[in-house]
């Protein structure tokens, strides 16, 4: 498996960091306080490994958002978060005077929504970088397992997750989520030509 160099990865996070900006500001305008988005690192990892991180911290069950993207790449996106950090995230997003049956009922639509700022902003921002197009679906939402979330979104011919580690900083809460994107071995390898070509471009200007 092809492994960033650091110059790969500084591209993919200001390409990443880009587009969680623009999402912050819809954040910020949705839950009326500032919010500040950053993406920590990016890494690619085999399937296992992504769900033995996705279970640090002792959390059985996630909650995730998913979308399918196509064009230049093709990828599913998730956006992750612990089961009980997403009704902290719901609880943010929509009235935090709400009880907890009310914002049951509201979290799938809310994640949903949230989910969808979130993953077409970093698509929006990698393809705009990278002078590519890529088209996504509707969100769907889940809660289970790392395996049970992953799993259906395996490619057979290589079972690569790119993870995103994502920090959600309101004025008196951090939050930490993971964005990641499931790929086989083609659209990784799609995805580190479309990075060097941007590299290259760089160099050449």
């Amino acid at each position: 498996m092809r492994q960033l160099d650091e110059l790969q990865q500084d591209a993919l996070i200001e390409a990443f960091n880009v587009g969680i900006g623009q999402a912050a500001a819809s954040l910020s305008d949705i839950v009326r306080e500032p919010v500040r988005l950053s993406v920590l690192s990016v890494q690619f990892v085999q399937f296992l490994d992504a769900c033995r991180q996705l279970s640090a911290g002792g959390a059985e069950r996630i909650c995730a958002v998913s979308q399918q993207f196509s064009g230049s790449f093709e990828a599913t996106g998730l956006l992750i978060f612990p089961e009980l950090q997403s009704m902290e995230v719901v609880r943010l997003m929509l009235n935090e005077s709400l009880s907890l049956q009310e914002l049951t009922e509201l979290e799938q639509d809310a994640m949903s929504e949230i989910g969808n700022i979130l993953l077409n902003a970093c698509t929006s921002a990698v393809a705009q970088l990278f002078a590519s197009r890529l088209n996504s679906s509707l969100p769907s939402y889940q809660l289970g397992t790392p395996e049970e979330i992953l799993l259906p979104h395996a490619r057979d011919d290589g079972n690569l997750v790119m993870l995103l580690h994502i920090d959600l900083l309101l004025e008196q809460r951090q939050l930490n989520g993971i964005i990641a994107f499931m790929l086989n071995g083609m659209a990784m390898e799609q995805l580190l030509e479309q990075v060097d070509r941007y590299l290259a471009s760089l160099r050449l200007g």
